[in-house]
């Protein structure tokens, strides 16, 4: 609002007044991202070997006016180059409207308790993004369609919401809610004790023709959640986010049994590179039996798309993950980060899926757990307020499940990208 605040060619677009009681604004991202896989998923005769590149563009428009209402828009286009095979299913979506919505403040007071109904096209987020995540590293950000009630109430939040998923089509403004998939759930974050605090959830998920090593059919399926979770101190010191999570419901008509404990603790010393060492651990359960009816697969929902880190070959389901890691910091602009991931088969009676929860190889006779260990490099330099450059390196060591059940060739991942934003 303050013209002697603005010290760039973006900040007037920021805040424009159309009356005493209306403003609009406008952003908007720009993201060029070349990706290269040598042996992608294990295969030496997959091509690429040269890598591809990926563009996104988002351009947005926010109007208020007052206290009580909101209107959002926003564009995307998702291009992919130089792909041999053509794009994946989330690199390329020509032009189509990303969001559209409007928020009505149903109540508010002086105490700043709320409550605000949003109606239309929105980007979910919840928690660690590990169940719920608008799956920014994939060229194709995360929508649905559908009504959501987020309330504060003095230290509380809770979040409402029954919608469905958005379809990415590569065309242009073809893009719609997938009639055949509903999501509703319910959110709350309160304070535990000192700085910690305490997310409760429940999640519901109905969609037909879910595959699993087990098989295909309709699912139904209940997810009960809890995550604790403290930030380091500003000075250094510990951090930790802790989530379990149970899943109920029905696959194909018989019951499902599944669930997973993670955790992600780190600690942050002072001095020097401020550096932070840190240990994840995920434990997601598989199915015990592919020829008894009742089903033991995780279902990650709708996770991160690059969850185990930029490669994004595994994703959480029937995989157990120790993930130790080191993070520096030379300059109040420069990230760097070194890790290195052990994965092992949860069960040996299922196969592995990967982040989009698909199956990417079947237990067959194989009972070997152990699957691969994979290091990594990573780089985040923050240029200036509104651009960012990142690089990534992986190496995955393929394991003995991977070498006793097809293709097995270690893949190497490399990824570079620049985000400008206003």
């Amino acid at each position: 609002k303050d013209p002697a605040r603005r010290t760039d060619f973006w900040d007037p677009v920021k805040f424009i007044p159309l009356t005493d009681h209306a403003s609009l604004s406008f952003g908007g991202e720009a993201r060029w991202r070349y990706e290269a896989y040598r042996n992608a998923r294990w295969n030496p005769d997959a091509p690429d070997q040269d890598g591809y590149l990926l563009q996104r563009y988002l351009l947005h428009a926010d109007l208020r006016l007052g206290d009580s209402f909101r209107a959002f828009a926003q564009l995307q286009s998702s291009l992919e180059d130089w792909r041999a095979g053509g794009p994946r299913a989330t690199d390329q979506n020509r032009a189509d409207l990303h969001q559209l919505f409007a928020d009505l403040r149903l109540w508010h007071d002086d105490d700043h308790d709320a409550a605000t109904l949003r109606l239309g096209r929105q980007e979910i987020l919840l928690g660690s993004q590990r169940l719920v995540s608008v799956r920014d590293s994939p060229n194709i950000r995360r929508a649905f369609d559908g009504a959501r009630l987020l309330t504060t109430l003095g230290p509380v939040k809770l979040d409402a919401f029954v919608v469905r998923p958005v379809e990415d089509d590569p065309g242009a403004f073809d893009d719609s809610g997938d009639g055949h998939t509903n999501f509703w759930g319910l959110y709350a974050t309160l304070p535990a004790f000192d700085h910690t605090s305490l997310d409760l959830y429940y999640l519901g998920l109905r969609r037909p023709d879910a595959r699993f090593v087990q098989g295909t059919g309709d699912e139904l399926r209940h997810s009960w959640g809890a995550r604790l979770f403290a930030p380091a101190p500003r000075d250094g010191g510990l951090d930790y986010n802790l989530e379990a999570v149970l899943q109920l419901g029905r696959f194909d008509g018989a019951d499902i049994r599944a669930w997973t404990l993670a955790s992600d603790v780190g600690y942050t010393f002072g001095g020097p590179l401020a550096p932070r060492a840190g240990l994840r651990a995920d434990l997601v359960s598989g199915d015990q039996d592919p020829d008894h009816p009742r089903l033991g697969t995780f279902n990650p929902l709708f996770p991160r798309g690059a969850y185990f880190g930029e490669i994004s070959l595994i994703g959480p389901a029937n995989i157990l993950d120790l993930h130790p890691s080191l993070e520096l910091h030379p300059a109040k602009s420069l990230k760097l980060s070194a890790d290195w991931d052990f994965f092992w088969r949860a069960s040996a009676d299922d196969g592995l899926y990967d982040s989009g929860g698909n199956v990417l190889r079947r237990p067959g006779p194989s009972r070997a757990a152990f699957v691969e260990h994979q290091p990594g490099l990573s780089l985040e330099w923050s240029i200036s307020r509104h651009q960012t450059l990142s690089a990534s390196y992986a190496h995955f060591f393929a394991g003995d499940f991977i070498r006793q059940s097809g293709p097995a060739k270690d893949v190497d991942f490399l990824a570079l990208w620049l985000v400008h934003r206003f």
